[in-house]
């Protein structure tokens, strides 16, 4: 028994439960024959402590026989109903009814979202907002999309699109994205985000003629994802004999590190020793997620020590009831030490890469950066890939070759003129400080690739030639230092300042750039506002019971998400008892498997993760895949 359970038992033992179990009276009992010491005094009153027990117990019931997960208990929606009826005086009061619940008090409720989501909107004008989007397949295989707009305010769910039985061209797509833009107002909207798919790129394009100022991003996270995945899983065909045979050694730690997981995951004589041993659980992260190679091979490498404790220590020899050669094999590879090298040298190369797609998987701004960010990680993986190979950065590396070949590749397909621009516009990028770190670097008006993307932009954005000629002059004033701009005070503060703080403070004698800029430097550049939100339609598979028609799901759908994204931005949600409240829990399958989904599309922060997961004891849920 777990110290966790122990103390449980123990609680129980001390507490009198305050109705025998299978009662229909819903009143605490009351033994009138039975009267404790101080039972009538001032203490017993304040505290009133069975009440206070009858009360706990009542709900405890609510959640075992509604099959709720225990989860529940740490929503702050939960704690603060309860804790309002239970300090609140309404005598007589009766729960509201089934069908208030489901059809007044919905409306009710979607109204008071529609209020309090209302400040994030009113900054959309200034600031700009993004529409980003991500479509997925539920556990009962239906093609969904999700639409959200995603500002620094915070994200706003939007609506997710159940595209059963359509037929999903571009014309399709953009159709879709086209009516998210009008629901939010062209005007504000700065670009769209999705992910690499073709037919979202040619989508994309019908959305930029219909609306020149918008442009179509791809997610970046989803870019630097299928990068990780060509070198760490490269696939072998006639066209990619050369970075299969370079990178194939990747695939074949993978696989041994896999073997190594399934063995000890997939027996539980060998599952207990490892938990004797190692306080970490070995993650199975799903293939199709984020980087989960990189997040396995990461696990594996924190738990090195005590796989090798368990595999050296007599009772791995002893039990016999599984396979033994497997059990032998298993122990061989553990103890390989170029094995573990193998490993290290992985995750250090891509630590470049793995460090970019988590900082971008966030609804942070973090298009003003991506194009420094993505030159300065090839940068830092040439240097690690050549220091392992013991060579000069001047000789030739068939490995690196491959390695960047690769990641440009990927960063061609990606690349924006809004990324340019954004580029553009960041004073830092003007700067001694910021030219100085790397010897080809060259501030963004110097550079042929940037000035060629930024003009597409500003041909976009003005239409009008005598305005696009205005903005064009700004540009000349800001990017040579002339004017107000060439003042001391300018100038130190292009690296002292953020790009938005800069901007705010020089920006008002150049109005048109000041107002793309501040909308840029708002922006993201992943989809994962909506990824974080694929178990939405699967919560709602499970209100089929409350029979919803489908305006009412839909309803539902809005009010659920927006409450979970509303909680997101309290400072209650990133710690104390309801941190995270809304991600893993108990019983992630009661809904449709919904929770594993959330679960599956969190940040990859796996320490966050992990926190929210399982408590102090280790008690909780083991990933599967």
């Amino acid at each position: 028994m777990s110290d966790l359970e122990l103390n449980a038992s123990k609680k129980v033992e001390s507490v009198q439960v305050p109705f025998p179990t299978g009662t229909t009276n819903l009143n605490p009992p009351v033994d009138k024959n039975k009267r404790r010491r101080g039972d009538d005094g001032p203490l017993s009153k304040a505290f009133n402590n069975e009440a206070r027990d009858h009360l706990s117990a009542q709900i405890a019931r609510l959640f075992y026989s509604s099959g709720l997960p225990f989860n529940v208990a740490r929503n702050p929606y939960f704690i603060s109903a309860f804790s309002y009826a239970a300090n609140t005086n309404i005598s007589g009061y009766i729960p509201p009814s089934y069908n208030a619940i489901r059809t007044t008090m919905l409306q009710r409720e979607k109204s008071n979202i529609m209020k309090l989501l209302q400040p994030i909107k009113d900054t959309w004008a200034e600031k700009g907002v993004s529409i980003v989007t991500d479509g997925w397949t539920d556990g009962q295989r239906r093609p969904l999309i999700n639409f959200m707009a995603t500002s620094t305010a915070g994200p706003i769910f939007l609506k997710a699109i159940d595209t059963t039985g359509e037929f999903k061209d571009r014309h399709y797509i953009a159709n879709l994205i086209l009516s998210a833009i009008d629901e939010v107002g062209a005007q504000n909207v700065v670009q769209v985000i999705t992910d690499n798919a073709p037919v979202c790129k040619a989508a994309g394009s019908i959305v930029e003629s219909m609306h020149p100022h918008i442009f179509w991003t791809p997610c970046v996270v989803h870019t630097l994802n299928l990068a990780l995945k060509n070198i760490c899983s490269p696939s072998p065909g006639p066209n990619n004999e050369v970075a299969y045979d370079e990178c194939v050694w990747i695939t074949k730690v993978y696989e041994d590190a896999s073997t190594i997981k399934k063995f000890i995951l997939t027996h539980s004589m060998r599952f207990a020793m490892y938990k004797q041993f190692v306080h970490l659980r070995l993650l199975s992260i799903c293939d199709t997620r984020f980087a989960s190679v990189i997040v396995m091979l990461k696990r594996m490498q924190a738990v090195k020590q005590g796989l090798l404790s368990m595999v050296i220590n007599e009772q791995w020899s002893q039990y016999r009831e599984d396979n033994v050669q497997k059990a032998a094999a298993v122990k061989d590879k553990i103890l390989d030490d170029e094995f573990w090298a193998q490993v290290e040298y992985i995750l250090k190369f891509t630590e470049p890469i793995y460090e970019m797609l988590r900082s971008c998987d966030t609804d942070e701004p973090n298009l003003h950066l991506v194009y420094d960010k993505w030159d300065s990680m090839i940068d830092r993986v040439k240097s690690i890939i050549y220091q392992h190979e013991g060579k000069e950065l001047t000789q030739y590396s068939s490995f690196y070759d491959v390695v960047y070949n690769i990641l440009t590749d990927r960063w061609s397909k990606s690349n924006t003129p809004l990324h340019c621009l954004a580029h553009s516009l960041n004073p830092r990028y003007y700067c001694r400080e910021w030219l100085d770190q790397y010897p080809a670097r060259v501030a963004p008006h110097r550079d042929n690739e940037i000035c060629q993307e930024r003009n597409k932009c500003f041909k976009n954005y003005f239409q009008d030639v005598s305005e696009r000629r205005e903005a064009i002059a700004e540009f000349v004033k800001f990017s040579s230092a002339e004017g107000e701009f060439g003042q001391f005070d300018s100038l130190l503060d292009r690296w002292n300042l953020t790009p938005k703080e800069w901007w705010v403070t020089y920006g008002s004698s150049i109005p048109k750039l000041q107002s793309i800029a501040l909308k840029l430097f708002s922006q993201p550049t992943s989809s994962s506002s909506a990824e974080r939100n694929w178990s939405t339609y699967g919560f709602i598979q499970s209100m089929k019971r409350n029979k919803l028609n489908p305006k009412r799901a839909e309803d539902l759908v809005y009010i659920h998400t927006n409450l979970r994204l509303l909680s997101r931005n309290n400072k209650s949600y990133k710690e104390g008892p309801t941190k995270m409240w809304d991600i893993g829990g108990d019983g992630f399958d009661l809904v449709d498997g919904a929770g594993i989904l959330e679960v599956a599309s969190l940040s990859l922060d796996e320490p966050e993760l992990e926190g929210a997961l399982f408590n102090d004891h280790g008690e909780g849920n083991i990933f599967t895949q």
